[in-house]
């Protein structure tokens, strides 16, 4: 039982980067395949949607920079997210994947979700949460990034 315990111990992080990794990879294809969501202007459009929220975000200056190329700031978020499911499914540089997913849940959560009452119905808060543990511990088992590390110590040693 002792390694049973200790196996699910090292792997726990593993459902996580699942969860984070196969959402953001998601969110980033719905966007970029989305035509209406990639449009300045109408109904589902980030431009909408960023307008619809300025007066009530945390950080109106941000959704103002987001207006000004609405559909570039699609495309990057879109991209963004996508990147960063993409590098913690794979486990590779994950804590900077886990970063940008953190940073990319906090700037929705600042504009997008900010007035959302009561704050747990938003989802953006808790996905920031979310990425913190693997920020902190990174993916230590079943990734690249632990395969780098096992080769380069095997050829120092």
């Amino acid at each position: 039982m002792g390694g049973l315990r200790a196996l699910a111990a090292r792997h726990a992080l593993l459902p996580l980067r699942i969860f984070l990794g196969v959402t953001f990879v998601y969110a980033g294809l719905d966007k970029l395949t989305d035509s209406a969501f990639l449009s300045a202007t109408g109904d589902g459009s980030i431009g909408d949607l960023m307008r619809g929220v300025r007066d009530t975000s945390a950080i109106p200056a941000l959704v103002d920079l987001s207006l000004k190329a609405p559909v570039g700031f699609a495309v990057a978020l879109a991209i963004g997210e996508l990147l960063v499911g993409l590098g913690v499914l794979a486990g590779l540089l994950t804590r900077i994947a886990s970063v940008g997913g953190a940073l990319i849940s906090l700037s929705l959560w600042l504009t997008v979700s900010w007035a959302v009452t009561p704050y747990y119905y938003g989802n953006d808060l808790i996905y920031l949460l979310a990425w913190t543990p693997l920020v902190l511990a990174g993916a230590p088992y079943l990734s690249l990034d632990s395969l780098i590390r096992s080769r380069r110590s095997r050829r120092t040693a």
